[in-house]
Formats: structure tokens, C-alpha cells, sequence
């Protein structure tokens, strides 16, 4: 399940791990003008970790989700080969 809130400055979505097993605390991703963070609640520390992605960062994750194993980099458009 997840919930998606449109704010001021930042889109949030907030995935909640449901089921059966070992539950993991909810993720709240930020997507910023230049940037987006993932925070998670450490339930060891009780601190709130994130992370900072930079748009090209996020691009290179998305393409990776697609990809099998190896190592690859992204060429804008007007590059050449």
C-alpha cells in the first residue's frame, strides 16, 4: 500500500509494507525540485535515517531496475557513440 501527498515544495510517497513475515518500518520518499530523499524510521536508534538521491542518480536507478547484472552509463541524447 502506498500514499502519495502533493506539498508546498515536495511530492511525498509513503510505501507501508503490509502482509504476512517480518514487517520493515514505513518509506517516505521526497521528491524535491533537484533532489529526492528516502527516510526510514530505525526502529534500533529511533532516528529517522534518509537518504539524498540527485535527479541523475535517480535516473540511472531507474534504468538499473530494468537491466540485468553488469556495468552501464547512461548517454544523454546528444551524445555520440
Amino acid at each position: 500500500m502506498f500514499t502519495i501527498e502533493h506539498e508546498f515544495d515536495a511530492t511525498v510517497v509513503t510505501l507501508i509494507d503490509e502482509g504476512a513475515g517480518a514487517l520493515k518500518e514505513d518509506i517516505t520518499i521526497n521528491a524535491f525540485e533537484d533532489c529526492i530523499t528516502i527516510e526510514q524510521l530505525d526502529p534500533r536508534t529511533d532516528q529517522v535515517m534518509t537518504i539524498t538521491l540527485s535527479m541523475t542518480q535517480l535516473r540511472d536507478l531507474e534504468a538499473a531496475l530494468d537491466l540485468p547484472e553488469g556495468i552501464y552509463r547512461l548517454k544523454a541524447a546528444d551524445e555520440e557513440e
